[in-house]
């Protein structure tokens, strides 16, 4: 598989890993995610208060809202033969609805081919947020024939992303700056510069989708997604989200429950969590992921990260940024292979263990000074084509973070306080992931949203996938939010990599094609290798 697909495969469930963009956000930004005054840490990150819980919406449409969920598609041949496309209206603001402000969201299919009869609708979602929906279901989706025949695969990027009002920040020069951008400031002129970049980011965005960045709550997409199941006749939403996607998932089971059909929800996030803590967990996941990868990479021959242990892999590999963040390597174009891009390189390719074996081979040309091997890695992470454009993900990444939970940290200070635990979480990782998670600090639009439980009381039964070494949705996550809803089964895929379902294991496809064929979930406590 060429690089490209296979890290976009797996990060197109990104599960907004720190770097440059933010923590991964799992908080609500609806007022009825009530809670009680949050405890603050010693760096200053509010902490989630126990008794917050989503609460579901009246289980009747609003008047207002009737128009909405009585519209007709109008459906397009969309240019990848054998899928239809069309634009669902939903309103900018649920709480003043009105044509004049109207959001217009993509929405593309393939219908069910049989044989067998139809079940209806299969949404998917493959995370981030500000993965394409849309151009995950067109080109990746890993759907067995058997469900493939049975459901009309539906995708809509939500708003903020891709088709779908898309949020915009810097141009694509602005964009290489920023990505290059030193996240492991050595002084204060290193800081402030980081800081400079986290705020002309912040006011691009506003600058270019200023009405738009109040609206892209993981609340609003989940209720958009509850128009679109209307629209399309199915009287419960059968659903698939994968990293981000579970959160967005498991938010329409809070607020829809008795609208919930079978939902698969992959690489499961915790949304009891606050933002520091998410980043915390985030950085413990790589380190986890990098540690196996490490382990592997000391008992082949061309393991540039030498042959003793993980321990002395990972020093090598600090070793190497740090050269890195001093003299900057040759890529064959204008840009550098900058400490902060190769970060971004290595990262990537922790989603997923078969771009290992090519991680060796880059980090070998890299220490030769050939940086040209993890700028495709990162710029793959980054969604940057060969042509110097990048998709949309990266700008609504941070966008629906920072709107749904409050950041992190709100200054440098904060951010050095918190750096030995960061550093004990993870020797290579840590300070990186501390430095990005100060950039919704400076967002343009105040946060909205708590850390909250979901219990979803009433839902049908949910299935909740987790991965023990995920690295950026670690699987003690799967288990708070399995043990949360209050129907939920625990699958387990005892390996490496993003997420599980479509990846290779027969195990994992099986139980869950089952549950989406027939409804039938796995048995308690089951593992896959």
């Amino acid at each position: 598989m060429a690089t490209s697909r296979l890290l976009r495969t797996s990060a197109a469930a990104l599960a907004a890993t720190a770097l440059l963009i933010s923590g991964c956000s799992s908080g609500s930004s609806s007022p009825r995610a009530e809670t009680s005054s949050g405890r603050t840490t010693e760096a200053g990150a509010q902490r989630p208060a126990a008794d917050a819980t989503l609460e579901p919406l009246p289980a009747a449409v609003p008047a207002a809202l009737r128009p909405y969920y009585d519209q007709k598609l109008s459906w397009h041949p969309c240019g990848v033969a054998g899928f239809e496309c069309a634009t669902m209206k939903a309103p900018l603001d649920y709480a003043h609805p009105g044509a004049a402000t109207d959001l217009k969201l993509a929405v593309a299919r393939k219908k069910a081919a049989g044989p067998g009869s139809r079940l209806g609708s299969l949404l998917l979602n493959p995370g981030g947020p500000g993965g394409s929906a849309i151009e995950y279901l067109q080109q990746y989706a890993p759907q067995g024939a058997a469900v493939r025949a049975r459901y009309d695969l539906v995708a809509m990027d939500p708003r903020g992303v891709g088709r779908s009002a898309p949020v915009e920040c810097l141009s694509n020069k602005q964009m290489d700056r920023y990505t290059q951008t030193d996240q492991t400031p050595d002084d204060q002129a290193e800081v402030n510069k980081l800081i400079t970049a986290y705020r002309d980011f912040a006011k691009g965005c506003e600058a270019r989708s200023g009405k738009v960045l109040p609206h892209v709550s993981t609340i609003e997409a989940a209720r958009d997604m509850d128009v679109l199941r209307a629209v399309l006749g199915d009287k419960k939403l059968t659903y698939m989200g994968a990293s981000y996607g579970t959160f967005l998932g498991a938010t329409y089971a809070g607020l829809f429950p008795t609208r919930t059909g079978r939902l698969v929800l992959d690489g499961a996030m915790n949304p009891d969590l606050d933002s520091r803590t998410v980043n915390l967990d985030q950085t413990v996941g790589f380190n986890t992921a990098f540690t196996a990868f490490a382990a592997d990479c000391v008992k082949q021959k061309d393991c540039p990260l030498g042959h003793k242990n993980a321990a002395d892999a990972g020093r090598r590999l600090s070793a190497l940024f740090k050269k890195l963040d001093a003299h900057p390597v040759e890529t064959g174009e204008a840009r550098k292979l900058t400490e902060s891009l190769a970060t971004t390189g290595v990262i990537a390719a922790m989603y997923d263990q078969r771009a290992w074996p090519m991680l060796r081979e880059y980090l070998a040309q890299a220490e030769a000074g050939n940086g040209r091997g993890l700028l495709t890695f990162s710029d793959s992470y980054y969604e940057r084509d060969p042509n110097g454009t990048y998709a949309n993900q990266m700008y609504a990444n941070p966008a629906v973070n920072c709107l749904d939970l409050a950041p992190a940290f709100t200054s440098p200070e904060q951010v050095r306080a918190a750096l030995p635990s960061f550093r004990k979480a993870s020797p290579v990782f840590g300070e990186n992931f501390a430095w990005a998670a100060l950039n919704c600090a400076y967002w343009p639009v105040k946060p909205t949203g708590t850390p909250h439980r979901i219990p979803a009381k009433g839902a049908a039964p949910i299935v909740v996938v987790g991965t023990t070494r995920d690295p950026a949705t670690p699987y003690t996550w799967a288990k708070a939010l399995s043990t949360q809803l209050a129907n939920a089964t625990l699958l387990t895929y005892e390996g490496d990599g993003h997420t599980a379902y479509g990846r290779g294991s027969d195990c994992i496809d099986t139980a869950v094609n089952t549950y989406l064929l027939d409804g039938t979930t796995p048995p308690k406590n089951k593992h896959c290798k």
